[in-house]
This record gives structure tokens, C-alpha cells and sequence, in this order.
């Protein structure tokens, strides 16, 4: 068999590679990038181990053409393992162009296994493996070539031992029933939507306090909110170096149409008046032309009844005792907000729109079963 260095920088030996781990029943995978400067993350290193020993590197900032890899990752045939999976399948997809397939995320498993679904790497292979991995290369820079010794050998222990992990996750989880949950949520990361984020459109809920806002500031915000973003792809930067979530939802507020107007009183920098001042104004009169019955409904913080509340402590207790006995997370049966808006529909009659939760359907469904019996949906 053809010796294969450690680190893998040419396309040749990446074929060679990925026909290797071909062969096998799983492999773990990890990325390691830096995000500073730009839109996307930069791709650094991409760690893949095939067993134990067989731990390798493969060099992005070398080989332009990962197509091989891509090969492997939608390979149905042969489990991928990686700890806290998401953010590395969007980058790998991104990388490859391939959507990856038969996923296991290491820390999604350990909350189906009796333990927190929130434990980092280092945390879960000292719990499982009693090994401590070293943690000072967390912030080192990746793109930098050659990689030092402390880099290589920081990165190929991310990998080694997944492996490993995956099989004593699997042996702790009680019974069939809860590892056919755990199967079900590892399903949806077969699925893009899980992991690229909020929509482009949908991503001015997810600034602070936007509840504030009246309808039209609310779709000013929507609507500068996807221009931003439009113009941090198109030049590679962060959305808050273009403008950052305080001065979005300032302008919502403030509705300035002229430029003086956006020069006075407002916390926006003179470069990004200077740069972005006219696109600002126009997204903003745009907005106010358009009809009031096309603006976004007011976003307002759901406000929990004395039932309400009471429901809410009833399932927060269900919960609890279900999920110590199961030995699951409990946090993975639902947030806090989930939680308080399912508690608030069930009351309010309004059983669409309590469908369209994550809780009616699945593992979940069938976990708050005698809740919803109680409830009557």
C-alpha cells in the first residue's frame, strides 16, 4: 500500500486518500478556519481520520480542486463523525460543492446518551476517554504556511479520537427507541437548511430588539438588513463592517430620506456614510413607498397568562423527569421560547399555527405525548 504523508497537499494524494477511507465504515472529520475578515470563513485545514493511527491533513490552501473529497462526503456508504457538526458541513459543502450525507455529530449524540448536549470536544473526550486535548491552538492562524508542529499535532487530535467516541456515545443510549431519536434529528443534517442559517430575508429578527419597532420600521430594517448582506458577499466582508445591527435598527427607528439627515443624530460612521449613504437613503424611501399591507407583522415578545405560566412550569417539569429517565438532554426536546410559544398557541386555539412546531411531529411529538393529551391537540 502507497505511503501517504500526513499532511496531504497534492490532488493525486488526496484520490488516494479518499479510496482509502472509501473502504471503511466511518470517518471523522473536523475544519479549522479563520473568520475575521471576511464574508465567508477562510478554509484553513480540513482533519480527516480514518481509524485512530491513520489521522491526516488535507491542505485547502494547496489543492484548489477538493472534488475528491466531495466524492467521499456524499458517500452514503460511509458515516462522517464530527463534534458540533453544522458550522463544519457548510463549510466543507461551500469547499466541495458536495452536500454531505450520513452524518454523526458527536455533540448532538452525547445529549441522547446521558449527557449534556452542549459539551465541547475537549470536555467530551475527557468525560468519555479520560484524555485532556490541548487547547492553545484554538486562535492560531490557520492559513499560515508551513504549519507548526503544535498546529499539526493540535489539529490531528480533533480527529483521533471520534472515532471512539461515537461507539461509547452508541453504547450508552437506552434502547432502540431513543437511538431511532437520535437518528431522526441526525437525518435532518442530510439537509442543507439545517446548517446554512437564517435566510437573507429572515436575518432582521435576529437583531436585538427589533420589537421596538414600529411596521414600517420593521420592514426598513428587513429590507436593509438583506441589502447588507447583499453587499457583504459582494465584497467579502462582514456584515458588521458594512453597518453595523445597532446603527440597522437605529435607522429603522429614525427613518432618515436625505443624507443631512443621516449625518445628524445617528451613530453611523462618516466612512459608511461616505460609502453606503445613498443606498441607505434609497432602501429606506423605498420602503415608506410601499404599501402599508406589504410590511412585516410587529414582532412583539410573547407575553405568558397566569395558565399560561402554568402550563409552561407543568411541561418544564414533564420534561425533567421524562428526559432523566430516557437519559436525554432535555434541552433537546425544546428551547425556553419554543416552549413558551407552544404553551401560548395551545391556549389561544390556534392549533395551525402550533403545527407548524417542531414539537408536533416526530421524537418530540411522541416524548410530550401525555402533555398534548392533557391539551387535547
Amino acid at each position: 500500500m502507497e505511503q501517504l504523508n500526513t499532511l496531504i497537499q497534492t490532488e493525486a494524494e488526496l484520490e488516494i486518500l479518499v479510496r482509502r477511507a472509501k473502504q471503511t465504515d466511518a470517518v471523522a472529520l473536523d475544519t479549522e478556519f479563520v473568520w475575521e475578515r471576511t464574508y465567508y470563513p477562510q478554509l484553513g485545514l480540513i482533519q480527516i481520520a480514518l481509524s485512530d493511527e491513520n489521522c491526516y491533513l488535507i491542505d485547502p490552501i494547496a489543492i484548489k480542486n477538493l472534488k475528491a473529497l466531495g466524492q467521499l462526503l456524499s458517500d452514503r456508504g460511509v458515516v462522517k463523525i464530527l463534534h458540533d457538526a453544522p458550522q463544519d458541513l457548510a463549510i466543507l459543502q461551500r469547499a466541495t460543492g458536495a452536500t454531505p450525507q450520513n452524518i454523526f455529530d458527536t455533540r448532538l449524540a452525547a445529549g441522547f446518551s446521558n449527557l449534556p448536549a452542549t459539551l465541547s470536544l475537549g470536555n467530551l473526550v475527557k468525560e468519555l476517554l479520560d484524555i485532556d486535548l490541548a487547547k492553545e491552538e484554538t486562535r492560531t492562524n490557520w492559513l499560515q504556511r508551513p504549519l507548526t508542529e503544535e498546529q499539526v499535532s493540535y489539529a490531528l487530535d480533533d480527529v483521533r479520537y471520534l472515532r471512539a467516541v461515537r461507539v461509547l456515545l452508541l453504547s450508552r443510549i437506552i434502547g432502540p427507541k431513543i437511538k431511532s431519536w437520535l437518528q431522526e434529528d441526525l437525518n435532518l443534517l442530510n439537509n442543507p437548511a439545517t446548517y446554512s442559517g437564517t435566510p437573507a430575508d429572515e436575518r432582521y429578527l435576529r437583531i436585538r430588539n427589533n420589537g421596538t419597532l414600529d411596521r414600517s420600521g420593521l420592514a426598513i430594517l428587513m429590507n436593509l438588513t438583506t441589502w447588507r448582506d447583499g453587499m457583504a458577499r459582494k465584497l467579502d466582508r462582514p456584515r458588521g463592517h458594512i453597518v453595523k445591527d445597532t446603527v440597522l435598527l437605529e435607522l429603522a427607528r429614525k427613518k432618515p430620506i436625505s443624507l443631512p439627515e443621516l449625518k445628524n443624530g445617528l451613530e453611523i460612521s462618516e466612512n459608511a456614510v461616505n460609502k453606503y449613504g445613498d443606498n441607505i437613503i434609497e432602501v429606506i424611501e423605498t420602503t415608506l413607498k410601499q404599501p402599508e399591507d406589504s410590511f412585516p407583522a410587529l414582532q412583539r415578545p410573547a407575553r405568558l397568562s397566569a395558565t399560561d405560566r402554568e402550563s409552561l412550569e407543568k411541561l418544564n417539569k414533564l420534561i425533567t423527569l421524562k428526559a432523566d429517565l430516557l437519559g436525554i438532554a432535555p434541552g433537546l426536546v425544546g428551547n425556553t421560547s419554543e416552549l413558551k410559544m407552544l404553551v401560548k398557541m395551545l391556549h389561544s386555539k390556534k392549533t395551525h399555527e402550533v403545527k407548524q412546531l417542531r414539537q408536533t411531529e416526530g421524537w418530540r411529538k411522541c416524548f410530550l405525548e401525555d402533555f398534548f393529551r392533557q391539551s387535547r391537540i
